[in-house]
């Protein structure tokens, strides 16, 4: 009888215990919202030849990221992708800089669809955290965001775009 006791006395402090250190995890993740603003620099794209519209590209891409906090982070993007008949998918590397030169840079992947010559495109990614440095040293997490592209205008290398996301991370004790 006094085992059995043991055991729901033991069974309860560890069900106490995981629920107490999983609400610690959660409560010390954060998340940084933000709008984008994107616009190409280079873009470039060789066709492949084994059927009509397929083609790899490389694209370098700058802009920012406004956060809902009120910061303001650079971005430097930089982007391989593949097209078969109007469809996109895309390996990305992002870097955001922040004002006091922290970095959170981050590997992404997605698509981009709906790209009807002369209406905007759509695109979404999912990424990882890669690195941080600064007050960003030692993060790890995950994003997620969405874009609209414009096409490009005369004279412009790649299109613009418009668009929104969130960065979810947890950052070592100190």
């Amino acid at each position: 009888m006094a085992t059995k006791k043991s055991i729901v006395v033991i069974f309860g402090i560890l069900v106490i215990s995981a629920w107490v250190l999983g609400a610690t995890i959660q409560a010390g993740a954060e998340t940084l919202n933000f709008k984008s603003y994107t616009y190409g620099i280079k873009q470039e794209s060789i066709p492949i030849g084994d059927v009509e519209g397929h083609t790899l590209g490389f694209d370098v891409r700058r802009g920012f990221y406004a956060f809902e906090n009120g910061e303001v982070g650079i971005v430097n993007q930089v982007a391989t992708s593949e097209t078969v008949k109007g469809g996109y998918s895309v390996l990305l590397y992002t870097t955001v800089t922040f004002p006091d030169g922290s970095t959170i840079i981050t590997r992404g992947q997605g698509a981009l669809g709906g790209g009807v010559p002369g209406s905007p495109a759509t695109g979404g990614w999912k990424y990882e955290i890669v690195k941080g440095t600064g007050r960003f040293e030692g993060i790890k997490g995950t994003a997620s965001s969405k874009s609209k592209f414009s096409p490009p205008e005369k004279g412009e290398p790649g299109p613009k775009s418009v668009g929104e996301g969130t960065i979810t991370y947890t950052l070592p004790s100190k």
